[in-house]
């Protein structure tokens, strides 16, 4: 059974090492797999694809950009933003990158609507939808069938969050969360683990669905 675990906030490149050194623990088979929940210091993080960063505007915000390993382009992470990470080893448990990416997707899509929020996916593009607004983002990587990274739910971010990039690549798109859709605002540590729960429950049953 994987489990999760709130880690609270953390500087991005200590979560980052953290994940490298927990995901070389699970391909040994000598730590549990997990999905870490946490909230991030304010950085803008890119993906293995070139993408469009205004880095001095942020350097002047004191925002850092990071270049990582996982799928997708430029993302924001910080506070009012779940982030949860996927350390878990879908080589041995047959499991298709694909289908825990959809996994994921409805995970977030399921949680949202207990919250009063119609979310869904958009063709041909990954993370979770309100309309043209992208309110979940998701980049994986895999190393001997050992996810890492993960997703990024946005809760209230705040408005300049995302300034000085086009997340994601999308130019047809803006940002959402669920503070702007609902009105409320919501802790990342009240809900990171019904959140966990419900993403890693949604994996399991889009992997139980045999392909065809």
């Amino acid at each position: 059974m994987i489990h999760t675990q709130w880690l609270g906030r953390l500087e991005y490149r200590w979560a980052w090492r953290l994940q490298h050194l927990r995901r070389e623990a699970v391909e040994r088979g000598t730590a549990p797999e997990v999905l870490w929940t946490l909230e991030h210091d304010p950085v803008v993080t890119l993906g293995r694809r070139a993408a469009p960063v205004d880095a001095t505007g942020l350097g002047l915000r004191g925002v850092p950009v990071v270049q990582t390993e996982r799928g997708g382009l430029a993302t924001w992470h910080g506070p009012g933003q779940l982030t949860g990470y996927l350390l878990v080893d879908i080589g041995r448990r047959g499991w298709a990158i694909r289908k825990v990416v959809e996994g994921i997707e409805a995970g977030l899509i399921d949680w949202l609507a207990t919250q009063g929020v119609s979310a869904g996916r958009r063709d041909g593009l990954h993370g979770v939808w309100v309309g043209q607004d992208k309110v979940g983002a998701i980049g994986l990587h895999v190393r001997r069938g050992v996810t890492m990274h993960g997703f990024a739910l946005n809760l209230d971010p705040g408005p300049a969050a995302f300034t000085g990039i086009v997340p994601c690549g999308v130019e047809d798109g803006g940002v959402t969360s669920l503070a702007r859709l609902t009105g409320r605002v919501i802790r990342a540590d009240e809900v990171a683990d019904v959140v966990g729960s419900t993403v890693l429950d949604a994996i399991a049953r889009a992997n139980a669905v045999p392909d065809g």
